[in-house]
């Protein structure tokens, strides 16, 4: 096991601390044990996500409007 050091906003440390009293366990076993679900639990978002994207937000509503150009 490595040591680290970690930043938290007051009240997150605050509320690991009331679940580490409640368990009868060590602020440092919540943490490890909130990292290890993090790390199981985490999937890589596919790489084909939003590649159609095209930003706009308003497409199906101008297609409702506007008549295609024949060719």
């Amino acid at each position: 096991m490595q040591r680290t050091t970690i930043v938290a906003s007051a009240e997150t440390l605050q509320q690991l601390r009331r679940v580490a009293v409640e368990r009868h366990v060590s602020l440092a076993t919540i943490i490890r044990e909130a990292l290890d679900e993090k790390a199981l639990n985490n999937r890589p978002r596919p790489r084909s996500a939003g590649i159609g994207d095209s930003g706009h937000t308003d497409t199906s509503e101008r297609m409702s409007h506007e008549r295609p150009v024949p060719r």
